[in-house]
């Protein structure tokens, strides 16, 4: 398996335990296709450089994992489609 580190940023209006659940829901998806977290830090609400989606803010959020690829384009996938999540960077 590959060592990857994950980047997110969600939406200003939710709350911080949110922010955390969706590091853990993420987590969750990896750990169900075969991959593991090994580390995650939330960094709070940070002020962007420019507006994303008219948001000025975001909550934060990075993950070190150690997933196959195929875990890793299904946790990509996910947080697409997920409504909270503005903005993802995966870092090989």
């Amino acid at each position: 398996m590959a060592l990857y580190e994950h980047t997110f940023i969600a939406r200003q209006d939710i709350s911080n335990a949110q922010a955390e659940s969706l590091i853990e829901h993420f987590g969750a998806v990896l750990a169900d296709n075969g991959g593991k977290v090994v580390d995650s830090e939330y960094w709070g609400l940070k002020t962007m450089a420019y507006k994303v989606n008219k948001n000025r803010k975001g909550h934060y959020a990075f993950l070190k994992t150690d997933a196959p690829a195929a875990a890793v384009a299904e946790m990509e996938r996910l947080m697409r489609l997920h409504d909270d999540v503005m903005l993802s960077l995966i870092h090989i």
